[in-house]
């Protein structure tokens, strides 16, 4: 939950550190090589500046969305985001992979909006053979609206990691050998898209949108995917693929070290807001089975 114990300092330190761990992401591509528009059309949705920045709006029309020509199976994705600012409230932005399906698994970024002066929400979810309600959610330590920041979902054989700015929010780990699933052979794409959630987002449904602030709009730029991509039915990083190594590269093998765990308790210690693996009123009858198992290696 949201404590303001740590001291001005570490946090300083901490942020310090991410914006070192961003400097490092090498950013590729232009937009209309890795995405196509699926929703909303050119009137809310816009690739400029030559392809090197998207944006996606939402009116009382219609939202808008986009998702990659790729598929992956294991991947480090890299986003930089600008969210919709001043009154957001009932806006839902999304950042996420996903397989299709019944069955399907996800891991997902969505940013919920708010009234003016109120923080955004990050809400988490890892969805696995359809099955999702593991959610946990934060607060930003920075105004996700007034520049871009980076947004990296981490998938590989060992685990999942959200990471903000560099910085590890959330860690979900493959614990297989414990019967409990783990989204390690659909592939996925990426997809992204901005629309109207005042029926849940903000206090709940209670703040609904205001139209008359629209078009609400959210930007993108820097998009950065290494990963195994998946087609006709076989990976890049398959072992009898070309360059099956070199694909791989060092985030198929990435864990959180003894640093990076400090980091993300601070992250939780400070801005969670809600976690599932906590919440009593909503699963009396125990929590999922990872919740007992987050201290295992």
């Amino acid at each position: 939950m949201v404590s303001a114990s740590a001291s001005n300092v570490s946090a300083i330190l901490l942020i310090f550190l991410s914006v070192i761990s961003t400097s490092r992401v090498a950013f590729s591509g232009k937009f209309y090589q890795d995405f196509y528009i699926t929703w909303g059309g050119d009137d809310h949705s816009k690739m400029l500046n030559n392809g090197e920045l998207l944006t996606v709006s939402l009116d009382n029309v219609s939202g808008s969305a986009f998702e990659s020509y790729n598929q992956y199976l294991y991947a480090k994705i890299d986003m930089q985001i600008k969210l919709v600012a001043g009154n957001s409230a009932g806006t839902v932005t999304t950042f996420y992979l996903s397989s299709t399906g019944s069955y399907h698994d996800e891991i997902d970024f969505e940013f919920l909006g708010n009234l003016s002066g109120d923080p955004y929400i990050l809400h988490t979810n890892v969805f696995c053979q359809g099955k999702g309600n593991r959610e946990q959610q934060f607060y930003l330590w920075f105004d996700p609206t007034a520049d871009f920041h980076t947004y990296s979902i981490l998938w590989n054989p060992q685990n999942i990691i959200f990471l903000v700015d560099g910085l590890p929010i959330r860690q979900f780990k493959n614990l297989e050998s414990y019967g409990i699933p783990f989204p390690n052979y659909q592939p996925m794409r990426l997809y992204s898209s901005l629309w109207n959630a005042d029926n849940w987002a903000t206090r709940g449904g209670l703040v609904k949108i205001d139209w008359t602030q629209s078009p609400f709009t959210a930007s993108y730029k820097n998009f950065n995917a290494d990963g195994c991509i998946w087609s006709y039915g076989t990976s890049s990083c398959d072992s009898n693929s070309p360059n099956s190594n070199a694909n791989k590269g060092a985030w198929y093998w990435e864990k959180l070290d003894y640093s990076d765990q400090g980091k993300m308790a601070w992250v939780q210690n400070n801005y969670m807001i809600y976690n599932y693996c906590t919440d009593t009123k909503r699963f009396p009858q125990g929590f999922a089975p990872e919740c007992y198992l987050t201290n295992l290696p």
